[in-house]
């Protein structure tokens, strides 16, 4: 025992030594790329981690609760029960897929660059703090693993999160993990507790109309009540359940080479380092713009 502390203390004395007799551009350095490996590493499990089990809660859970102790006249709400996909409609998945990736889901991998350089051109012109133009892959990275605030340096962690998840859960997986921990109403997340709290019974039960109820309140839950819904609401949903007959449902077994070609070609003809040169040359003619 005492020869294993000797030789612990040993290593560590060796390995202080060295940090010393590093200069000053040394431990720089040094610094930098363990910073740069921890995170990648913690990144790493934190996929795995939430490819085997559904996250016991979400960053923006944490939010959503502080605002509702903040506010007095909010009420303290938290709904969730976390299902399987097996136990989610069908309806409920088409019309979520439509309706947030325009029936792109099974054939994009993670990213539409495309919706990305619109969604940043219009960011940078209108300066407003909505980014937008994600698919429900990157939706399902900010809400397992990232923060609510709203700026281009969240993006990017969401584009990278989007690109792991795509590579390591799959889109079953990823679907799954989506209609759990969505937000759909104020503290009312996952499919089971909206199907429960809106419409009085589980997911599995959702019709086409009740689906593409929930499916289009999702870009601003907390404005919009399926149960009750506006105009606006009732026409867009008509519009979501028009295009779920022409897409028809998703078969999880499907190969792409089997799929449409048109939207395979479209989305393998994209990656991500056509976007980056996009984006320089994009700077590089505007750069006067963070001026205006």
């Amino acid at each position: 025992m005492a020869k294993r502390k000797k030789q612990h203390k040993s290593r560590k004395h060796r390995g202080l030594k060295r940090w010393k007799q590093l200069g000053f551009f040394g431990k720089v350095w040094r610094v930098i790329w363990v910073s740069i490996v921890s995170v990648f590493a913690i990144t790493i499990v934190q996929v795995l981690f939430c490819a085997l089990f559904n996250p016991p809660i979400t960053p923006l859970m944490v939010q959503r609760f502080f605002e509702q102790v903040k506010d007095p006249d909010r009420p303290i709400v938290f709904e969730r029960d976390y299902v399987s996909i097996d136990d989610i409609s069908p309806n409920l998945i088409n019309a979520v897929a439509i309706a947030e990736d325009g029936g792109l889901y099974m054939y994009h991998h993670g990213l539409v660059y495309s919706r990305m350089k619109k969604a940043y051109i219009n960011f940078d012109k209108n300066k407003s703090t909505r980014f937008g133009g994600s698919t429900i892959t990157q939706q399902t990275a900010k809400n397992c693993f990232l923060p609510h605030y709203r700026n281009p340096v969240r993006k990017v962690m969401e584009a990278y999160y989007a690109i792991l998840i795509e590579k390591i859960w799959g889109k079953k997986r990823i679907m799954e993990c989506y209609l759990n921990i969505i937000e759909f109403g104020d503290g009312i997340y996952g499919c089971e507790a909206a199907s429960q709290h809106y419409f009085h019974h589980s997911a599995k039960e959702l019709t086409t109309r009740e689906a593409s109820l929930l499916a289009v309140c999702l870009p601003h839950p907390l404005l919009s009540n399926p149960a009750h819904p506006s105009r606006h609401l009732s026409s867009t949903a008509s519009i979501i359940r028009h295009r779920m007959s022409y897409y028809g449902k998703i078969d999880w077994d499907k190969k792409r080479e089997d799929m449409n070609p048109k939207y395979v070609k479209m989305t393998d003809e994209e990656n991500l380092w056509d976007f980056i040169v996009w984006l320089v040359q994009y700077e590089i003619e505007h750069p006067n713009k963070s001026k205006k």
